[in-house]
């Protein structure tokens, strides 16, 4: 029988931009839990919290100081146990976000780990000397920018910060440092949370003699600084997998199916270890895939296929649109295609991931010089790789600052919010929101869309087609990806859905339209 995870769809949400219940612009705990109905009308599983720890906010709550607590800008543990309680109650699940690879330079442990060289906090760190001239260790390079390495003067070297500064690397060799963050899982399982994200797995251990990255063959000035090397000795290293698999066995350890998503940006034959060879690892390593895909039919159905194949023994798919890094899918599709990119997403084999504001076709929106945040953004200038345009305030309604907040919100609200919201969607049957809430009841109704089979469909041109099956239900699943209309051959049956809405035509696919429909028995 398929566990929750593998059956639902988990509903990312942004704290900062959610819903503020306090009035500062910035969103809360207390407002995700004013909120929840929405998730629950929506159709979602488990809603995945970004990061909610004491912090400094450099990198706007990756940069922890606390593993053990919440922020007082979000509220307090006492408002996570109220929000985990009514979750539960509308038989909600909540994943938090867990940041192992690096905490704060504010956190305790950093700040013991740089008094001295024989602190006894000291290797919970990556400290190295400098190279013989004086300089970095290495040529590692921050995904920010710059050298991953800075300079301590007061102990004479140099700490490793794969991110910011303000980040640096705890160091996964040392065992006590292990051991405590073990206990942050537990701490936060304990508690009654049904999972986490893991940030940048992949990360978390380096080689163990720092040697020079090799030069990125491909690199281009506009990919960004990061890219000039490739992260051949700085990620990836084959010890992160025990880890991983420690991991697993704690939350292995919990009942109520406790679920591990890894962030892992990596190629497909390298993420499917994440799953496990030696001993099982996490249930979920994030495929990126449908994010960074150029929009094309032929090619996607030849991603789809790969992915399939490469999955191991036991591992179930998963598949995500957009996230709080990467520009929306409204802004790389467009509006039309974001209907059918909706329909892909949540007809797949596998777990699907919805960002907060997908649902209402949100885009990325255009974040005044004088306005931005982004640490990356403010690093690297006029590259585009600044993350604000997609962390914008959730527009609930036509009032003052969208339903989001009394005060003034944190990043600017996109210039349709008065009619692009929820409260505006939420009647209106041919919008973006009443396609999401259709497509998820599906899922819930029909369990060959939930956990059937996959098979793609012959198809040409900017058609891409696939089937799900479960026993004697079979699902046909038709996607034009293209503006101009498409021959096919709908099989037998009813149309139970379709980005466009009314009845298709005959033998063709309109432009910009996807259709699910459910198949006569032969």
């Amino acid at each position: 029988m398929a566990t929750w995870w593998q059956s639902g769809a988990i509903y990312q949400v942004y704290p900062r931009s959610f819903q503020d219940s306090d009035g500062d612009g910035i969103g809360d705990l207390k407002g995700i839990e004013a909120r929840l109905d929405h998730l629950v009308a929506l159709g979602v599983d488990a809603l995945w919290i970004s990061p909610i720890f004491p912090s400094p906010m450099a990198d706007f709550g990756y940069d922890v100081a606390d593993y053990c607590d919440v922020d007082p800008r979000f509220g307090t543990l006492g408002d996570f146990d109220e929000l985990l309680a009514a979750a539960h109650a509308r038989g909600l699940k909540v994943l938090l976000d867990f940041v192992p690879n690096h905490s704060s330079s504010a956190h305790p442990w950093f700040r013991e780990s740089r008094a001295s060289r024989d602190n006894p906090k000291r290797d919970w760190y990556i400290w190295r000397d400098p190279a013989p001239d004086g300089g970095p260790p290495n040529n590692w390079i921050s995904d920010f920018g710059g050298s991953a390495w800075e300079w301590d003067a007061v102990t004479g070297q140099y700490y490793y910060h794969a991110f910011l500064k303000e980040q640096p690397d705890l160091n996964w060799r040392n065992p006590a440092l292990r051991a405590a963050m073990m206990d942050v899982l537990r701490f936060w399982f304990d508690r009654g949370v049904d999972g986490f994200r893991i940030d940048v797995l992949w990360h978390m251990v380096k080689h163990a003699q720092f040697p020079d990255n090799p030069p990125n063959p491909a690199y281009r000035p506009e990919m960004g600084g990061m890219h000039a090397v490739l992260q051949l000795h700085s990620t990836d290293q084959p010890e992160v997998h025990a880890i991983a698999a420690e991991m697993r066995r704690i939350a292995d350890g919990y009942d109520g199916d406790r679920v591990l998503i890894g962030e892992i940006y990596l190629p497909v034959e390298r993420l499917m270890h994440y799953y496990g060879r030696e001993a099982p690892e996490v249930h979920l390593p994030f495929n990126f895939q449908l994010i960074e895909a150029t929009w094309d039919a032929r090619h996607l159905a030849a991603l789809i296929d790969e992915y399939e194949r490469a999955l191991p023994p036991g591992g179930w798919p998963n598949w995500v649109l957009g996230n709080h890094d990467r520009p929306r899918i409204a802004s790389r599709v467009g509006e039309r295609q974001a209907r059918v990119a909706a329909m892909l997403l949540l007809t797949l084999r596998g777990t699907p991931t919805i960002y907060y504001g997908d649902e209402i076709g949100l885009a990325d929106v255009a974040i005044p010089r004088d306005r931005v945040q982004d640490p990356r953004e403010l690093r690297e200038p006029g590259l585009g790789l600044g993350r604000d345009p997609v962390r914008t305030p959730m527009p609930w309604n036509d009032s003052e600052h969208a339903g989001f907040t009394s005060g003034e919100p944190w990043l600017p609200l996109g210039p349709d919010w008065s009619t692009r919201n929820v409260a505006a969607q939420g009647g209106d049957e041919a919008s973006m929101l009443a396609l999401y809430r259709r497509l998820l009841h599906l899922r819930r109704k029909h369990a060959a869309l939930a956990v059937g089979d996959f098979r793609l469909i012959e198809a040409e041109g900017d058609v891409l087609a696939f089937e799900r099956r479960n026993g004697d239900e079979r699902i046909v699943v038709a996607l034009n990806l293209g503006a101009e209309p498409q021959p096919f051959a709908l099989p037998e049956g009813d149309v139970l859905a379709s980005t466009r809405g009314g009845t298709p035509k005959s033998g063709v696919l309109r432009g910009d339209e996807g259709v699910v429909f459910l198949a006569r028995p032969a």
